[in-house]
């Protein structure tokens, strides 16, 4: 039940203190037995709704899938500008494309999934020592709880392993999925690097560019987790947002529910077993713009 003042005003910091001084997450609402939404999360209608365009005019559209088999074989061959093309196309019609055949075992991907369910699904008293907003911490556990006044929160759980300079102490990630992070991880950052190669080429760029410029450097892993929701027509497990970094590369579970927007239609992204999603960041949109301006100067 929202907490209200004495003129009736939905007194939101307080419900926002209440929640977080729980240091339980969405899962503790849930352990809890809630079956009401609390008002926290409930997001507006207008939010909630996306207009569909019109029956006759609506497109299916699938998002661009990228086979990396072939690029292992080194040099700079048809293969890798086959590859390389396909990145620069993705990256400019749709911001988003999935990659398959990538090189990160499926046990590894598997194996992931599997610990951080494992870890927010432990008792709370596990968890608490974790529970923090501070961004200085590597290792924290929290929840969604929104920055601005009366902006809902959304129903999910996080737990985010930052390692600066590629590196994390591994005593200070949770031993439930210790190794799996640190696996995980280490595939994570070969796989980048490559990325980084595919990028600056597809940029027009210098094999090396996006390495040199380290802005890639550091790597930080959203675990993110969506307990089950009892009022799910009221709110998000993720709200509309576009990501702020250079890169994010998405593991899905089997469950879905991702969506993008293309094209300003909401287009559903289906998991594929083994298969991970790269979403090009801001940031690294700013150095694409950056790049066709320099190409037009140097034409003009």
């Amino acid at each position: 039940m929202a907490t209200l003042s004495s003129n009736g005003h939905y007194e939101w910091a307080k419900e926002v203190k209440a929640f977080d001084e729980t240091k339980a997450g969405v899962k503790g609402l849930v352990d809890a037995g809630v079956v009401k939404l609390p008002k926290l999360f409930v997001h507006r209608p207008e939010t909630l709704n996306h207009p569909s365009p019109p029956c006759n005019d609506t497109v299916q559209f699938e998002l661009p899938t990228i086979d990396f088999t072939g690029l292992a074989s080194g040099g700079g061959g048809a293969r890798r500008r086959e590859i390389v093309d396909e990145i620069r196309k993705a990256s400019e019609e749709w911001g988003f494309f999935r990659i398959v055949n990538h090189g990160v075992p499926l046990r590894v991907m598997d194996a992931m999934l599997d610990s951080i369910r494992r870890f927010h699904e432990q008792p709370q008293e596990a968890k608490t020592h974790l529970y923090s907003s501070e961004s200085t911490r590597s290792v924290r556990f929290n929840s969604n709880v929104s920055l601005g006044d009366f902006d809902p929160a959304c129903w999910r759980d996080l737990l985010t392993c930052v390692f600066r300079d590629d590196t994390l102490d591994p005593q200070v990630i949770p031993l439930v999925c210790r190794k799996e992070v640190q696996e995980y991880a280490k595939c994570m950052m070969e796989l980048r690097e490559t990325m980084a190669e595919l990028l600056s080429e597809a940029l027009g760029l210098g094999r090396d560019y996006l390495s040199r410029m380290e802005c890639m450097k550091s790597q930080a892993l959203a675990c993110l987790y969506y307990p089950v929701c009892p009022e799910p027509e009221l709110t998000f497990g993720t709200a509309k947002h576009s990501d702020t970094t250079f890169l994010t590369l998405l593991l899905q579970d089997s469950i879905g529910g991702l969506q993008i927007v293309h094209q300003n239609q909401w287009v559903d992204v289906p998991p594929v077993r083994g298969a991970l999603i790269a979403n090009i960041g801001d940031l690294m949109q700013g150095i694409m713009i950056k790049q066709l301006f320099t190409e037009m100067d140097d034409k003009c």
